[in-house]
């Protein structure tokens, strides 16, 4: 299981801002860069050439809350 105090530490490569965990993907999320970051066997792959664009409707999604 992935350990939610990294969330303290860690930032996006990309963009230096925080990142959010979504636990039903399995994914670090930083909307400032519209990036995700998988999570393999509990540990973050924060590397920018294997991250995945978030869509228009997940941003959308997260301005909303």
């Amino acid at each position: 299981m992935f350990d939610k105090k990294l969330l303290d530490v860690l930032v996006c490569p990309v963009s230096k801002a925080k990142l959010e965990y979504d636990a039903d993907k399995q994914e670090l999320i930083c909307y400032a860069s519209g990036l995700a970051y998988a999570i393999q066997d509990d540990i973050p792959v924060m590397l920018e050439d294997q991250a995945r664009q978030i869509t228009l409707d997940e941003k959308q999604a997260h301005k909303k809350r």
